[in-house]
């Protein structure tokens, strides 16, 4: 962080009160930080204090009504390595999603090339209503990146989503932007698009009951959070999970059946580079869903299971000669030549097989123990290991095949 260029805006919500706590975290790690507020978030926190904590004049208004002089704010704009707003308002998120440019936070943001991260604080109706969801959206598209907002105690006395991320969080989060951003520039993957899938699918046979697998979704998520930390650009299909996982360069899409993730596929799969298909999608699906609970009246029940898309094949059939698909197998017999036969008949270039046989792999647990095959007929074994170490292991194979 030291020497990075942070341009921190200030909206008017009470969340600002802790922003002279972020201020502090980053000029002790060496960054140099210019803020710009906009006038109602002067009646949360005083430029004074912002000003004192920064070590630079705070930029309010657009020119001086004393002196006439201009503040430019395209200069603080270009100057910036990242663009910070936080807390970001429901007002002031709006006005970025529309195009709206009556302030100078507003004015800097619209002139900024680098990139912005906003940390957004409102209360929780306004921070889970539909308008808002789809401003957020919006800003997704433009390559800006979220600091989800936390649940918690909120200014209204209500508990619940739309508490800003403390400051520590926003730091960390910042850290591992720049982090990625001065990643070794001989890393194969940096600034590569890389769309992973991770989790389980689950099948609706009625609104209460689905039929899905033991997948935890840990693998899928370890293997992102290393790629993110070799500069990845990362596109994470995640099914149901409770697995959490923030970067600037991570963009994660929740789904629930196979048939979602299928869709999220074929939109994402065009513009990636490397794909690793980690989900443990479901083969089935129920013919019929009911859209009523299905009572409990006969001894038996009778559910008629029709194939799922299939988004390994779809990527596989639709490759382009300078992607790559890492694919994964889970077997309880004959491992090697299943899996020699899935490589094959999906067009992938890796296989990572599974084998349920060994203790303390597969589903749920927080270790595995994994064969890597490849299309150059090699074949590697890897001892039992922690996720977090076996998801660097097919990191690197992935990046000693691809070199």
């Amino acid at each position: 962080m030291r020497n990075k260029r942070i341009l921190l805006g200030i909206s008017g919500g009470i969340a600002a009160y802790k922003i002279a706590s972020l201020i502090r975290l980053l000029k002790k790690s060496g960054a140099d930080v210019k803020v710009v507020m906009t006038p109602a978030s002067c009646d949360f926190i005083s430029p004074l204090v912002v000003s004192t904590l920064s070590g630079n004049p705070v930029n309010i208004e657009m020119w001086n009504k004393e002196t006439g002089v201009w503040t430019n704010h395209v200069d603080l704009a270009l100057w910036a390595d990242v663009f910070l707003i936080a807390p970001l308002t429901a007002n002031t998120l709006a006005k970025m999603a529309v195009g709206v440019c009556d302030n100078l936070l507003l004015a800097s943001y619209f002139s900024s090339k680098c990139k912005t991260i906003i940390a957004p604080a409102m209360d929780l109706d306004m921070y889970a209503h539909p308008t808002t969801k789809a401003n957020l959206e919006k800003l997704l598209a433009n390559n800006v990146s979220i600091i989800p907002a936390e649940n918690g105690e909120l200014a209204s006395g209500l508990f619940g989503e739309g508490r800003m991320a403390e400051p520590e969080t926003i730091y960390a989060y910042i850290e591992k932007y720049i982090i990625s951003q001065i990643a070794d520039d001989t890393s194969i993957f940096c600034n590569k698009q890389v769309l992973i899938t991770a989790g389980p699918t689950y099948e609706a046979i009625d609104p209460v009951r689905f039929i899905g697998n033991r997948s935890s979704g840990k693998m899928g998520f370890a293997i992102a959070e290393k790629m993110l930390e070799k500069g990845a650009l990362v596109n994470l299909i995640s099914g149901p999970t409770s697995i959490k996982l923030t970067h600037p360069n991570l963009k994660i899409y929740r789904i629930q059946s196979a048939d979602e993730m299928y869709l999220e596929v074929k939109s994402l799969w065009p513009s990636a580079q490397i794909g690793v298909f980690a989900a443990a999608v479901a083969d089935y699906k129920p013919k019929i869903t009911s859209s009523e609970k299905i009572k409990k009246q006969n001894d038996s029940l009778l559910i008629e299971l029709v194939r799922n898309p299939d988004s390994l094949a779809y990527a596989g059939k639709n490759k382009s000669l300078d992607q790559i698909i890492v694919g994964f197998a889970l077997e309880t017999n004959n491992e090697i030549e299943n899996s020699k036969a899935k490589l094959i008949s999906k067009n992938a270039d890796i296989m990572v097989l599974n084998s349920l046989q060994d203790k303390g792999a597969g589903f749920e647990s927080d270790t595995n123990k994994i064969t890597i095959l490849d299309a150059n007929n090699n074949l590697s074994s890897f001892e039992l290991k922690a996720k977090v170490e076996v998801a660097e292991d097919i990191v690197n194979y992935i990046e000693k095949y691809l070199k």
